[in-house]
């Protein structure tokens, strides 16, 4: 059997405005024989204004749960990566001073977009709005979607814009019928989108959080196949660009509605060829 290993990884990350803190995460790691890997990234859920329950901030927590997530997931190989993400749910818990309530609605959380690789295949996950791209051998790219969020927004629009529609959806969050973001309760795992593409099946993928996915989902650029061509072949760096560049042209967001203005913004593309017999 082969194994894959990594030929070139491109990333870039932007934050919606230089006067707030990047909340995504994102990162790999490649073991020394160059064989498998692990990507995650993780977009952090911007709370509204008011109390959190917590002492720790979003960045905080994007960075100690990718981190967790991203090691566990590379050192314990035979964990499906649900079984990862919960483990890294738990760890993190474990991190927060007495002082935080995580029973808190808005205690912090994120999406999740993870992919790991080696002998067996490629292994993937979805929580939430954050979303994987694989790329087949012969050139059509799957999207790996949660899209129980866009479920929820869909039923919010019947309702006034304003208050009414963001309680709406924010009391849908992390509760049956809703959708799920990875927060404190490590079961919260078991409704990521999971699943397995045999060895030799992906040739190349990417990670995107939803402020880069707005190319496709928002300004309506092209589908998930033109995206991917432009971050294969121009980079993260430029798709990023055409958003930043698409958001300053409609600064009131009339023209192409959208919860925030500007939003924190990354992109990953890693390529991956077969390592050996």
């Amino acid at each position: 059997m082969r194994q894959t290993a990594v030929m070139r990884i491109r990333y870039a990350t932007d934050p919606g405005s230089p006067a707030t803190p990047n909340e995504d995460f994102a990162a790999t790691a490649l073991p020394a024989s160059g064989a498998g890997g692990a990507v995650v990234l993780l977009d952090g859920v911007t709370p509204p204004q008011g109390p959190s329950g917590c002492l720790h901030d979003v960045p905080w927590f994007t960075s100690r749960l990718g981190g967790e997530l991203l090691g566990f997931s590379v050192s314990h190989p035979d964990v499906p990566l649900a079984g990862c993400l919960a483990e890294a749910i738990g760890r993190t818990a474990a991190t927060h001073r007495p002082g935080c309530d995580l029973s808190h609605p808005r205690t912090p959380q994120a999406t999740v977009a993870a992919a790991r690789w080696g002998d067996a295949g490629l292994e993937y996950l979805v929580l939430s709005d954050a979303v994987l791209l694989l790329e087949e051998p012969g050139g059509g790219v799957r999207a790996v979607l949660d899209d129980r969020l866009d479920a929820v927004r869909a039923r919010a629009r019947r309702l006034p814009s304003g208050p009414q529609r963001a309680a709406f959806i924010e009391e849908a969050r992390n509760t049956e019928g809703g959708f799920f973001t990875a927060a404190a309760d490590p079961a919260v795992a078991g409704r990521a989108v999971t699943g397995t593409v045999h060895p030799g099946g992906v040739r190349r993928l990417a990670a995107l959080s939803d402020g880069a996915t707005r190319w496709t989902e928002v300004f309506g650029f092209g589908g998930w196949r033109r995206l991917f061509a432009l971050l294969a072949g121009e980079g993260p760096e430029a798709l990023i660009g055409q958003v930043r560049a698409a958001e300053r042209s409609d600064p009131g967001g009339t023209a192409f509605p959208r919860g925030k203005i500007h939003d924190d913004a990354t992109a990953l593309v890693a390529e991956l060829r077969a390592a050996g017999p």
